[in-house]
């Protein structure tokens, strides 16, 4: 008999009416809300404006769960291609599977999109949101508890996970690797922060090092999995993704603190942490804007006209002063002329 373990819910749909509240999507929004909410903060930090991580979010959220979903797709394919499947079932969302890589990758795309509208540097952008997506992970993780899926080997350790008995899966206790990696994205986050502070990371270390350390975690985390997967020389397809995307994660920061040391002065246009005004690089300006622009142009050049004419006729006073005073001078020699030759 079991007398400690973590219990997992009958059901991952709550029914408000005719409208289903789907766990798995519910933790998938609060993660996108929190990721954007630390991620302005640090934004303006960083000298930029607030709303900006929220207008580019607007780009990298659709690509990332785009990616996310093709990832998982493809590379378990047999679960909606095989005989007996519905591929129809690849679109369900909903059900379950996002892979991480492809939401990272095609994530990335987007936000490169938004940042390139905004006239901003991806790389500082990508490492003000560091923390905010290992913080999404955490959350979104608990979505696989509500599904029932992603857990470990069976064990009967105080934490572990009651499984119930449901398609393609036994009835048993098993490791909560969703627990594991959530914990672990906790963590992620918080050295992230640390680290940013203390070393000053820019140029997309900070997210460099987000990708790494979160490598480290799900590769162990990824061993213990039990669930269907492919393997290559006998490890699971994201063991070893989680190798080659953690190699290639320290040898950007590596060449990436040679090449560029520091981190950016200026990040964003503009006064820090004001919203966007028409006239941004890559947003055209309002005509009310160009109108009130023409027209203090106007009354500059009225202004130097008038300052020009005024100098001009200064000038105009004083030559005349000066001539006056000249012809004043000239009398008074003549006249002294005259009278020393009248006494001669």
């Amino acid at each position: 008999m079991d007398l400690a373990y973590i219990p997992s819910p009958s059901t991952g749909v709550i029914d408000l009416g005719p409208i289903p509240l789907r766990g798995y999507a519910f933790c998938i929004i609060i993660g996108v809300f929190v990721a954007v909410w630390l991620g302005n903060k640090r934004w303006i930090a960083r000298g930029g404006r607030a709303g900006t991580v929220a207008d580019i979010a607007v780009w990298a959220v659709p690509f990332g769960l785009v990616g996310g979903r093709l990832y998982h797709v493809i590379t378990d394919y047999q679960l909606y291609f095989s005989d007996g499947e519905d591929w129809v079932d690849a679109f369900k969302i909903w059900q379950g599977g996002l892979g991480i890589w492809g939401a990272i990758a095609l994530g990335a795309v987007g936000a490169w999109i938004g940042c390139r509208r905004r006239g901003i540097p991806l790389p500082a952008w990508a490492d003000a949101l560091a923390p905010g997506i290992a913080v999404a992970q955490a959350c979104g993780r608990w979505g696989n508890w509500f599904n029932q899926e992603l857990y470990g080997r069976e064990t009967d350790v105080p934490w572990a996970l009651k499984i119930s008995e449901g398609p393609n899966r036994v009835a048993g206790t098993y490791h909560p690797t969703f627990l594991y990696e959530s914990l672990w994205c906790i963590g992620v986050a918080l050295l992230v922060i640390w680290a940013d502070r203390r070393f000053k990371l820019g140029h997309g270390r900070a997210f460099a090092l987000y990708v790494a350390s979160y490598c480290a975690g799900r590769a162990w985390i990824e061993y213990m999995r039990v669930d269907e997967a492919h393997h290559i020389l006998g490890l699971r397809l994201n063991v070893w993704t989680a190798l080659i995307v953690f190699v290639l994660a320290v040898v950007y920061m590596v060449i990436s603190a040679k090449v560029r040391p520091g981190r950016e002065e200026i990040v964003e246009p503009g006064e820090p942490g004001e919203p966007g005004e028409p006239g941004e690089p890559g947003e055209p300006k309002a005509p009310d804007a160009v109108e009130a622009e023409d027209a203090k142009s106007d009354d500059a050049k009225s202004d130097d006209a008038e300052a020009g004419d005024a100098k001009s006729e200064g000038a105009k006073s004083e030559g005349a002063a000066v001539e006056s005073d000249a012809a004043v001078e000239a009398d008074a020699s003549k006249t002294e002329d005259a009278a020393e030759t009248a006494k001669g």
